[in-house]
């Protein structure tokens, strides 16, 4: 069995990588221009500090692989899998999100600002201090999810699952919510940002 790939500081250019299984690759600061990617497969990979120009990851399956730090621009993720994978510090600007299969994960510190990302099911991930202002979140799963300190401005949460997330530090007030499904916890914390005094011992 080969190696897996090692690059750091490479240009990758124009590759067709199509249903490659890349296994646990690792690839610093490296650069990656409209690679086809489709159908691929990670398990135990790693990506650090790497910019995607375009390209592909359309029903590709990603397992505990780790994306900290990467610049995703124009990057379509179209009926991909991310199982258990780290995205820490990473920014998504007009990528395709949707659909997406997640589970689990550490989404910290994300940015994904203007962004549909409606009926996607982001149930227990770590999204603390995130950014997803101006995106829609229209009947997405954020049950369990951990949002302290996340960013929801301008934020569409239309009958949105919030039961059982973490919202410290998150200003509710800044989002759009209709009909968003909130536990006493969120109702109480809304209540609060909107000047209100509850009283949860009656």
């Amino acid at each position: 069995m080969s190696e897996p790939m090692d690059l750091t500081g490479q240009h990758v250019r124009g590759e067709d990588w199509y249903a490659e299984d890349l296994g646990a690759a690792r690839f610093v600061d490296c650069t990656f221009t409209d690679v086809d990617l489709s159908e691929a497969s990670t398990s135990g990979a790693s990506f650090e500090s790497c910019t995607f120009h375009g390209g592909r990851f359309n029903a590709s399956v990603h397992t505990a692989t780790a994306f900290v730090g990467c610049d995703f621009r124009r990057v379509s993720f179209f009926d991909a899998t991310l199982d258990g994978c780290k995205l820490v510090g990473s920014v998504f600007a007009e990528c395709v999100l949707r659909p997406l299969t997640v589970v689990g994960g550490s989404w910290l510190g994300v940015t994904i600002r203007g962004t549909n990302l409606s009926r996607l099911d982001l149930s227990g991930v770590d999204l603390r201090e995130a950014d997803l202002s101006m995106s829609d979140l229209s009947l997405t799963t954020l049950a369990r999810a951990r949002l302290d300190r996340a960013v929801l401005r301008e934020t569409t949460l239309d009958r949105t699952d919030l039961r059982g997330a973490s919202l410290d530090g998150v200003d509710l007030t800044a989002a759009t919510l209709k009909r968003t499904r909130l536990d006493l916890a969120g109702a109480v914390l809304l209540a609060e940002l909107h000047g209100g005094d509850v009283d949860t011992s009656a």
